[in-house]
């Protein structure tokens, strides 16, 4: 339910809980019974109120609170017995005036740590005949954050299909200018595959993220050996490694399962690898380990590549985030591969974690949920040690 109909729904119960304690209050002054307070809160009202998830508020006619949810004290706009936002404030007075319902967004400082504000969207109305009021303040601030994630989602979706279409244009019209020139031919149709390739990997790294991107379970899960997944991400990763004589490394426990979709996990695994690839020298290892730990699984990536700033740990998992945007495109990197890992992550009940250190590499780590709830592992007779 929307915040609007539900604000309309407690509005709406709140004016038949009114119509019945004027009813009441008519039968009672005909049997010559004391009337309620003008301060007091209607009849029933403070039992619609303490079961609104959203912040409530109900002023007199002085601007004293009568009642407060939980969920407004919380936030901070209700302290003690005043409430206050001053915008808030203001705008219950103008609705005491005039009996008219109000609608308007605000935004107060942030009540959690990190978070610089809160944005609120507000509902105020009359309520009752001795000038009291209904203030409805609901959090907005994550629906805000999504909205502004798709945004810039579609403007980078945007950005990153122009760069290999127009290129793949502008070689097409090359080629027909030298059409008489069969090396120069030659060269720009390799050009124009490197091009399509790219573009396929960024149309598959979408479709995949798009699969796994709303936090939904996993549709069919099943058993996963993580010996196979890890085979299978190697194996599709070997070419790349040849390419710069990478040694990839396998090593660690055996036997280890967990609970899931195999064909997702061999894409995260993958995308670990061949992130691992790009961003290492030439001659140095890829090391694939795999540990039991407790109630999970852990499959760690470590490489001797370059390393990741500091500062860049915390945002590398975003989409289309590059610690250096010129040497991911010259890798071919579509800057999808870790937000896939971090969705499959969650998909899974998991995380993915990164250690790194410039110039001395970085390892990253997926922790999944072991099935069965204990992770047991085979001794593996190539030890990682051994491998080493």
């Amino acid at each position: 339910m929307s915040f609007a109909a539900l604000a309309g729904f407690v509005v709406g119960a709140m004016a038949v809980l009114l119509y019945r304690n004027q009813i009441g209050t008519a039968s009672r002054r005909s049997g010559a019974v004391e009337e309620p307070e003008p301060g007091a809160l209607p009849q029933g009202v403070a039992s619609v109120l303490a079961v609104l998830p959203s912040s409530a508020v109900v002023l007199d006619a002085h601007d004293r609170v009568l009642r407060a949810s939980s969920a407004a004290r919380a936030f901070g706009l209700v302290k003690g017995e005043r409430l206050m936002a001053a915008e808030l404030l203001a705008l219950a007075r103008q609705v005491r005036r005039d009996g008219e319902i109000r609608e308007s967004e605000f935004e107060v400082a942030g009540h959690r740590f990190g978070q610089e504000s809160t944005s609120f969207a507000v509902r105020v109305a009359p309520l009752g005949a001795y000038g009291q009021v209904l203030v409805l303040a609901e959090d907005q601030t994550e629906r805000r954050r999504v909205e502004a994630v798709r945004r810039d989602f579609v403007a980078n979706v945007s950005h990153e299909l122009k760069t290999p279409v127009g290129a793949l244009s502008l070689l097409a019209e090359t080629i027909q200018d030298a059409a008489d020139d069969p090396e120069a031919v030659t060269r720009f149709a390799g050009r124009m595959q490197h091009e399509a390739a790219r573009l396929t990997y960024l149309v598959q790294d979408l479709i995949t993220l798009s699969r796994i991107q709303g936090a939904e379970p996993i549709p069919t899960p099943s058993q996963v050996l993580i010996d196979e997944v890890v085979q299978e991400a190697i194996d599709h990763s070997t070419t790349k490694a040849a390419v710069k004589d990478i040694t990839l490394v396998s090593g660690g426990a055996e036997g280890l399962r967990v609970w899931g979709d195999d064909e997702l996990l061999a894409t995260a695994l993958r995308n670990l690898i061949d992130n691992a690839i790009a961003y290492s020298p030439e001659h140095t290892r890829v090391i694939v380990s795999t540990r039991p730990a407790g109630d999970s699984v852990e499959i760690s990536v470590s490489d001797q590549g370059i390393g990741i700033p500091e500062e860049a740990l915390e945002r590398i998992f975003e989409r289309f985030f590059r610690v250096d945007a010129a040497r991911s495109r010259a890798t071919g990197g579509t800057g999808l591969g870790l937000a896939i890992v971090k969705h499959v992550a969650a998909a899974h009940g998991g995380e993915v974690t990164v250690w790194s250190k410039e110039g001395s590499g970085s390892t990253f780590t997926l922790r999944l949920p072991a099935f069965g709830g204990t992770a047991v592992a085979v001794p593996n007779e190539k030890s990682l040690e051994a491998a080493l």
